[in-house]
């Protein structure tokens, strides 16, 4: 026999709903449920999230003790409920789309029914039974959806770029070791896709780790701007409802529960509508992924061939390549990364006019900005991690093939320049190219140089970096 599904009965403004008997989520959780079905990324998808709110809602729930607003039994179980929440149990009761109206209502609400049920358990009651610890009037005193909301996903920021910025650190080292694995294999730089100057493979790849350690500083200065936070400020910033000093109690004991400063606005007026922070914090994500991307590009150039390319670098070889091509092997995850990068970009996008869409005392599109910041951090930092351990880590160059190509290449002839000058060098450049003659017979022949001079001129070594044209 089919077992029958119970149910508990709550109400709110609109009514009745049927909630299932073991949710410890309530009403208007389950009307969110029903109303928005957009894109199936829920809640419960970023545990940190989860945290972050659950962090909020301890921090209000103490202050407004320590300032007689709540009942200190009732408050002693919000913040039982709140830690056992951010040891990770109950993430499955998050269960709302990310994507939804009413500037982020139905995820505080979420977490203020959770938080109340469980509350309701330990305090010795059902749940449902709101008289004794209520969603409203308990775990959500001296809040509103409008300080809540955004100063939860601000927090979850935080958190987030310390995963993040940390993915990063090893891929740069990363870098920096295939840098110094490279030291001394000589290549042919370009630029516009042309041969330029020779190089060593070692000064290319340790030019990407420097260029990527550039924006943990990036980061964590935006990251920064995300600490600052406007509990207390209730719906429009006025503070109405909350007790005097609520503001900076709540700040202060938030800061106390997480282990990280967070500061409250000086203006929570100005503070509650402002989404500034997120764009500034978004950019740098686009930054990264900008740089992240152009890199990606380099290593499928390098890696091109094996025979009709560059063919400079092998990366690891993770998938066959085609379906009718045998033998083909496709660099899938500098692709892969790629793709994430567009992503983020466009995220970004997505984030700024989602700001400039504020009206007046709030910004409804909130939602948005925070799902869309929270999947650029989420794939950024996966895409670093998959980029670091299957691909970075394991290039190795095509040592003789790239000095071939140095002996070859007509860019050598950019040493001559200080010797024989640029307008002999550009007729030696040109009779090598429509000959198919060498640099170093042509200077010869036409005795622009001595073979001692000459051949000290075209060392490897002595093109790599300044010297002395006077000795």
């Amino acid at each position: 026999m089919m077992e029958t599904k119970r149910f508990r009965v709550e109400s709110d403004l609109l009514g009745e709903r049927l909630v299932p008997a073991e949710a410890y989520y309530g009403v208007q959780t389950q009307r969110a449920l029903e109303n928005y079905k957009i894109s199936n990324t829920r809640m419960c998808d970023y545990p940190e999230y989860i945290i972050a709110m659950a962090y909020v809602k301890m921090a209000a729930a103490a202050a407004n003790a320590e300032l007689g607003a709540l009942d200190p039994a009732i408050a002693d179980a919000i913040i039982a409920a709140c830690k056992e929440i951010v040891a990770g149990k109950f993430h499955d009761q998050f269960p709302v789309d990310m994507m939804q109206g009413g500037a982020g209502t139905s995820v505080n609400m979420n977490a203020n029914e959770v938080i109340a049920n469980r509350a309701l358990e330990l305090m010795g009651h059902e749940k449902g039974e709101y008289q004794f610890c209520s969603p409203n009037d308990h775990v959500n005193c001296a809040q509103s959806t409008n300080d809540a909301y955004p100063t939860a996903f601000r927090y979850t920021f935080v958190r987030m770029n310390k995963h993040l910025v940390r993915s990063l650190k090893a891929l740069i080292e990363a870098f920096r070791a295939k840098g110094e694995e490279f030291k001394d294999i000589l290549k042919m730089g370009r630029t516009q896709l042309q041969d330029a100057v020779p190089m060593t493979s070692g000064q290319e790849f340790h030019a990407y780790a420097t260029n990527l350690e550039e924006e943990i500083a990036n980061l964590e200065r935006n990251a920064v701007l995300l600490r600052e936070i406007n509990m207390g400020g209730t719906a429009i910033g006025t503070g109405l409802n909350a007790v005097p000093g609520f503001a900076e109690c709540c700040t202060r004991k938030m800061s106390e529960f997480c282990g990280d400063e967070l500061i409250s606005a000086p203006d929570l007026v100005e503070a509650t509508p402002d989404t500034g922070a997120y764009v500034s914090y978004s950019a740098a994500l686009k930054r990264l992924a900008i740089k992240l991307s152009k890199i990606c590009n380099d290593l499928r150039l390098m890696a091109s061939g094996p025979r009709c390319g560059l063919h400079e670098i092998n990366l690891p070889p993770m998938a066959p390549g085609s379906s009718i091509m045998p033998g083909k092997v496709n660099p899938v995850i500098p692709e892969v990364t790629n793709q994430v990068c567009f992503k983020v970009i466009g995220n970004d996008t997505t984030v700024a006019f989602a700001a400039e869409a504020g009206q007046l005392q709030l910004n409804v599109m909130e939602p948005v900005i925070a799902e869309s910041i929270l999947e650029s951090v989420t794939w950024l930092r996966n895409a670093i991690e998959t980029l670091r351990t299957k691909c970075i880590e394991g290039i190795t160059v095509n040592r003789e093939h790239c000095y071939e190509m140095v002996k070859n290449s007509i860019g050598i002839v950019t040493a001559l320049n200080p010797y024989i000058g640029y307008k002999n060098s550009t007729k030696v450049a040109k009779e090598a190219l429509e000959t198919g003659g060498s640099v170093y017979d042509i200077v010869l022949e036409k005795g622009l140089m001595s073979k001692a001079k000459l051949d000290e001129a075209l060392d490897p070594k002595a093109m790599l970096g300044a010297h002395d044209l006077l000795k």
